[in-house]
């Protein structure tokens, strides 16, 4: 990531002699070193999968969420720089404030990932300004569209997924998640996949002790974004432990 010139990554309003902003590249940088962040749609809802890597043994198990709740059935999962992608869920949820007390009904995923993609792409234009570090998948389930997914990335950027995945193992992730079938898979079945796959992408030898964060929107969770049931939780990685290595779990 070296530029033909110097001083092209001082600004991100300052292109490079070929085409490239150096800052946004960095920014996605920041997010490819973080861990990381899947997604799945379902045939009946959305599940929201996060690689959390724990820096210490002191910290409370469990006690920082990363996956947050926009409205009541918009569920994000960030990667990259926490802060940065805490800010961004605020920006959400002005968002969804503002679209409910103008319109009078909640908003929908795509209305939103195109406000929130519109405020991150501003970051990329001006000098005084860096872009974000973070990119965020967006899960949202109504009744009328069903479930529905999204991904922010720092330049700004903003697609439509079955499955996505970003952070540091989205190679892996997102080679794993296009061996499902996913327009068959139920949201059930997608939390034991989604938590096999972080397991797969989970490099032990460079990476320090993870825990997995789920979330979902679906039917059984009455169509709000919420976090997956803790008995359910432990079957998932149960099986993620059993499919990496079968041969222990049979002794």
């Amino acid at each position: 990531m070296t530029s033909i010139g110097t001083g092209y990554d001082l600004s991100s309003s300052t292109y490079s002699p070929d085409g490239r902003i150096f800052q946004v590249e960095y920014a996605n940088k920041a997010v490819e070193n973080s861990g990381t962040a899947i997604g799945l749609r379902c045939k009946d809802g959305v599940v929201l999968a996060i690689e959390k890597l724990v820096p210490s043994k002191l910290l409370v198990p469990q006690s920082n969420k990363r996956t947050q709740s926009v409205d009541y059935h918009i569920g994000v999962a960030p990667a990259g720089l926490q802060a940065d992608g805490r800010h961004l869920v605020g920006r959400a949820r002005e968002e969804a404030a503002s679209w409910r007390q103008t319109y009078k009904c909640p908003i929908q995923a795509k209305q939103l990932a195109d406000r929130v993609a519109m405020y991150v792409q501003a970051y990329t234009l001006y000098s005084s300004v860096r872009p974000f570090g973070a990119g965020v998948i967006l899960a949202s389930m109504d009744d009328k569209l069903g479930p529905q997914m999204y991904m922010i990335d720092p330049a700004g950027q903003y697609f439509g997924y079955r499955g996505v995945a970003i952070g540091k193992g989205k190679q892996v992730a997102k080679t794993e998640i296009e061996k499902l079938k996913l327009d068959d898979l139920t949201v059930r079945e997608a939390v034991k996949e989604a938590a096999r796959i972080l397991h797969v992408v989970h490099d032990e030898a460079k990476d320090k002790d993870f825990e997995i964060e789920l979330s979902w929107v679906c039917a059984e969770s009455k169509f709000r974004h919420a976090f997956v049931p803790e008995d359910l939780v432990a079957e998932a990685q149960q099986y993620a432990e059993q499919a990496l290595n079968p041969d222990e779990m049979e002794d």
